[in-house]
């Protein structure tokens, strides 16, 4: 348990969502889903709800909360009314300019960040919240994440923050960040697993259908997804095969024989559907099959260099340090779930 939470066995984990209009729905829908769920599994458990989490939602002023969906959500209590805070949550509200995505900050939710986010037992932002968190001055010193497309204005409007725009979430000291929107969730399940252990967490994603406990060194986006589809299916099929065979002879000599192509004009066509050369799609490829292997197994650099391809493990070294500056071993040791 959080040393700033209550125990166990004092009263109910107290988690305030800090409410301000125009917030986007599910960066509170999301988490207090998984907090309500908790408490049944804790409950079937037999562990008592009291060892569960009390869910408040606390604004400047009472009454319905317009968010970005334009579903309303009722605000019952003030911030000024707010007592122990185990957890407090502060949600993040986008809007879409000109210049593409801006985080819009909310200067009544930085004030009262600035009063009460020093003696939380924790602070959890979501997506652009962490911009809320940061202008009140509760993220200098940290690492912290944030919605991929805000994360460079993120950077330069806060360089008292090591910001990593890669990750699902990021947990620094008792300082927690999420990447975009959906990811609150992820940041929900960690924050339960570090209260009530792995197992509860995971029975909780079981029941809510969610992936297990994305781990939170997880990219933003996965290879695949960080490249357009393409309008040929030959390539979106090739490319299926390569994620399931990252161990294979995927150099373009070989690739572009799969394929019945001249070197030459597979290299081009890949290039033209994807916006990358075969050989950085596939590295990236392996990397990111890498960086999922030490995050959720215990399994060595030698056999995961050689499950994903890469030859050998001055190979995997070399990847590791050109493309995330840092070694497979630290990068486990940054990143390792126990889920």
């Amino acid at each position: 348990m959080n040393s700033g939470s209550h125990s166990p066995l004092s009263g109910p984990h107290v988690v305030v969502f800090a409410m301000f209009p125009g917030i986007d729905a599910l960066d509170v829908t999301g988490p207090a889903e998984v907090f309500a769920m908790t408490n049944l599994v804790l409950g079937a458990n037999h562990s008592g709800v009291g060892r569960g989490y009390e869910v408040h939602l606390a604004g400047e002023r009472r009454g319905p909360v317009a968010t970005s969906a334009g579903v309303r959500l009722h605000v019952e209590e003030l911030f000024c009314e707010q007592g122990t805070i185990d957890t407090l949550v502060v949600p993040g509200r986008i809007r879409i300019g000109a210049d593409g995505p801006e985080p819009q900050v909310d200067p009544a939710v930085v004030a009262w960040l600035r009063e009460v986010g020093p003696a939380a037992g924790r602070v959890a932002s979501v997506c652009v919240g962490a911009q809320v968190t940061a202008a009140a001055g509760l993220l200098d010193g940290h690492r912290a994440t944030t919605h991929w497309a805000t994360a460079e204005r993120f950077a330069a409007d806060h360089p008292a923050v090591e910001v990593d725009p890669d990750p699902i979430f990021v947990r620094s000291g008792r300082m927690w960040t999420s990447a975009g929107i959906t990811s609150s969730m992820d940041l929900a399940l960690a924050l339960v697993a570090e209260d009530h252990g792995d197992e509860v967490a995971l029975e909780v994603a079981r029941i809510m259908v969610m992936y297990l406990q994305r781990p939170g060194g997880q990219s933003q986006f996965s290879v695949p997804l960080a490249h357009p589809a393409g309008s040929r299916e030959d390539l979106r099929a090739l490319r299926r095969w390569i994620g399931e065979h990252l161990d294979a002879d995927l150099s373009v000599p070989a690739l572009a024989a799969r394929m019945s192509m001249s070197e030459r004009h597979f290299a081009r066509v890949f290039r033209a559907e994807t916006g990358s050369t075969p050989g950085s799609y596939v590295e990236r490829m392996r990397l990111e099959a890498a960086r999922r292997l030490l995050e959720r197994t215990a399994r060595l650099a030698p056999d995961i260099a050689r499950a994903c391809g890469f030859g050998s493990v001055e190979s995997l070294h070399r990847v590791f340090r050109d493309r995330l500056d840092t070694s497979p071993g630290e990068y486990r040791s940054r990143f390792r779930t126990t889920a």
